[in-house]
């Protein structure tokens, strides 16, 4: 099986076995985003374009977009509107500006409501158009000579140019020749310049920016809306919650295999066990406010358990239990009474071990306990040769077990042996008045368990 099928197993696990915690936890989450909507007001975008006549390089355009998006452009915009506590700072970060194509500029403005958005971008519009033409040359500055004026200018000139080569000294000596030779040639040079300057009028070709029409009033909110925040927060929670159990999952110190539960107990393995049914028959007893939560939020389930495989036969199941019975006769022959300290909350475990005392009959008389794992109390020893301890796989910690090993030798009680139980599932049988397979046997648990067979 791949790593991809297996992630893909877990997940699943997590969704079928914790489906209600993950519910409250997207619901949390869809209340912190409907909490942050109400801290930020819906904000509502409008976009004027503005239409940059001529042939335009890109570098050019992306120029413009820069200046219509300047502190320049956007305060005189900010003094034009006059909105009250709202200066030219303010509104730098709510106007945009970008380069589309054909050679258009996208101006955005971003307000509290539809009319202000409209008003913002159209004022930052004009504002950019006002002054990109005085950039170009489309002022009043009397520094600055005009086209027109240059072009009067060079025909003032060219009749100067004639009146001095007529008053020039009309025989053909070689100086006069010269000179009317030199006049033509600059009156041809200003000629041509003035047609050059017909053909090529930067001013006259860019700085006829045109603004295509009032920008359309929005009808919806500018992104992210209420109902985006409130659909983005439930599934951040929810995806938190799959990534934090992945996350404890992986960072499980809970021991799996039968070697390392008999190591972490001091003991020697005496086999393993099946024991039908598809889901725990028992659950840790949570009481008050805490384990009613921890049931209604199916916390007292383990999600990570794996899934039970099925079984063979009773028959087959039944011989498992003998041989446990077996090598326990074998290891102590002398011994006439065990206890059997079985984790408190470990159903499967309990299961195990109402079925060994059936098996047992008596040889050796098996006494049950449950015994909590994080504050772990063994009764004081009475006649019990040792003490056997029944657990399921995956379940405990080697500091948990530890612990019971030690609440064990503190009641004077020697670990002969360990038990461990494994979920599997039943075939389903015909009814025939016996109780059905996977139906756990009626006894008493605890320290009067066991007495009647003795």
């Amino acid at each position: 099986m791949s790593d991809d099928t297996i992630r893909l197993v877990t997940i699943g696990r997590i969704l079928r076995r914790r489906w209600r915690l993950l519910a409250v936890l997207a619901a949390v989450g869809a209340l912190v985003g409907y909490g942050a909507s109400l801290l930020f007001p819906p904000q509502y975008t409008a976009s004027a374009s503005v239409l940059l006549p001529g042939v335009w390089q890109e570098r050019e355009l992306l120029t413009q977009a820069e200046i219509a998006n300047s502190s320049v452009v956007v305060g005189r915009a900010a003094a034009a509107l006059n909105w009250p506590g709202v200066g030219g700072g303010k509104l730098q970060d709510r106007v945009s500006a970008t380069a589309a194509d054909g050679n258009i500029i996208k101006i955005s403005g971003t307000a509290e409501t539809p009319e202000r958005a409209q008003q913002l971008s159209d004022q930052v519009a004009r504002q950019f158009v006002t002054f990109a033409a005085r950039m170009a040359g489309d002022g009043t500055d009397p520094a600055v000579a005009q086209p027109d004026e240059l072009r009067q200018l060079v025909a003032q000139a060219g009749r100067r140019i004639t009146e001095l080569a007529d008053a020039t000294n009309p025989g053909q000596t070689v100086e006069s020749v010269q000179t009317r030779t030199e006049l033509a040639k600059l009156r041809t040079a200003l000629q041509d310049a003035v047609k050059k300057l017909d053909q090529v009028d930067p001013a006259a070709a860019k700085a006829n920016m045109v603004v295509m029409g009032p920008a359309p009033r929005p009808s919806a909110e500018a992104p992210p809306t209420a109902v985006q925040l409130i659909a983005a927060g439930a599934l951040l929670f929810f995806l938190l919650g799959v990534v934090g159990h992945l996350a404890a999952a992986r960072m499980s110190r809970r021991l799996r295999t039968e070697p390392e539960l008999a190591a972490a107990l001091g003991a020697v393995a005496l086999g393993t066990v099946d024991v039908p049914g598809d889901r725990p028959a028992h659950r840790p007893r949570g009481r008050g406010p805490r384990g009613l939560a921890r049931r209604l939020l199916g916390l007292d389930v383990r999600w990570d358990a794996p899934t039970p495989q099925a079984s063979g036969d009773e028959a087959g199941r039944q011989l498992r239990y003998r041989r446990v019975c077996a090598r326990l006769r074998e290891q102590l022959p002398s011994a006439r009474r065990l206890l059997v300290v079985v984790p408190d909350g470990d159903g499967t475990a309990l299961r195990a071990a109402g079925q060994l005392v059936d098996e047992a009959a008596g040889d050796p008389l098996l006494r049950v306990v449950e015994v909590s794992v994080s504050r772990p109390l063994v009764p004081d020893r009475d006649d019990e040769a040792g003490a056997l301890v029944v657990l399921s796989a995956g379940s405990w910690t080697a500091a948990e077990l530890a612990g019971l090993a030690g609440a064990c030798a503190d009641a004077g009680y020697q670990v002969v042996g360990v038990v461990v139980a494994g979920a599997v599932r039943a075939r389903p049988t015909r009814s025939d008045g016996r109780p059905p397979e996977g139906a756990a046997p009626a006894l008493a648990v605890g320290a009067d368990a066991g007495r009647g067979s003795g």
